[in-house]
């Protein structure tokens, strides 16, 4: 069995977006040579995510409208983390949308159902967070 790491490196401009990761994740899976296995993709940052979902702008914009009602950015006095801090709202749309994802690797490519595409996930940006790639397989 092979195995394969890297870090993808993020820094946004602004406090949330979404990245579509998808073709970095596929250009892992390339360089791994493994046609066969699981990869596992997961935010190395508290205040991060990465999830599965449909790449379409309308969407990503009803998650950050529907992430901001759940746990508002403000005011950030109501959150008993932020004590020196200002982003217990970006920890909790971290639980929300998740740390990781695993896909299978199908004859070397990334097995995604018809829609489906990685993001990234960021929830306190505006400064430089990884993202883990660990594939397995032969």
């Amino acid at each position: 069995m092979k195995s394969y790491r890297k870090e993808l490196w993020f820094q946004t401009k602004t406090r949330r977006a979404y990245i579509n990761i998808t073709p970095d994740v596929e250009g892992c899976v390339r360089e791994s040579g493994i046609k066969e296995g699981i990869v596992l993709v997961n935010a190395m940052h508290i205040t991060a995510s990465v999830f599965i979902n449909d790449d379409e702008s309308g969407l990503h914009g009803d998650f950050d409208q529907w992430l901001e009602t759940l746990a508002p950015h403000e005011p950030v006095s109501k959150y008993r983390h932020n004590v020196g801090e200002d982003n217990a709202d970006a920890h909790l749309k971290r639980q929300i949308m998740g740390r990781e994802v695993v896909v299978a690797i199908t004859e070397g490519k990334l097995d995604l159902g018809t829609w489906e595409q990685i993001f990234y996930g960021e929830f306190d940006g505006r400064r430089r967070k990884r993202v883990l790639v660990k594939i397995i397989g032969e």
